[in-house]
């Protein structure tokens, strides 16, 4: 039996029950600052991608992550990042449990 009046959806069920027993000025108020967030982080983004791409083009130095918007976790710690690993060979990981050099040898190649 269909009375023709469309079901609510999900999102609009749960504004009701979480704001639904306020004054409807209430109600509007709330939704205008959903609003406006979702339109402020929209500028904010905007903002961020046109300054990024001027910086590109005026050949400026850019953040090293791989494209616009995609960082590393580490790129955001500043000096509490864990440090880059040395390039060295295994034995320098051994510690007192690596084979001992001759003297007069070199280092095997």
């Amino acid at each position: 039996m269909s009375t023709g009046v469309p079901l609510a959806s999900v999102k609009g069920e749960i504004f009701e029950a979480l704001l639904g027993f306020l004054p409807d000025w209430v109600q509007m108020t709330v939704l205008g600052l959903i609003v406006l967030a979702v339109v402020a982080s929209w500028v904010v983004k905007l903002k961020r991608k046109l300054a990024h791409r001027r910086a590109v083009r005026n050949g400026q130095p850019v953040h090293a992550a791989a494209r616009y918007g995609q960082g590393r976790g580490a790129d955001y710690l500043g000096s509490y990042a864990p440090q880059r690993p040395r390039q060295g060979s295994g034995a320098d990981h051994l510690g007192a449990y690596a084979p001992q050099q001759r003297q007069g040898e070199g280092p095997s190649v």
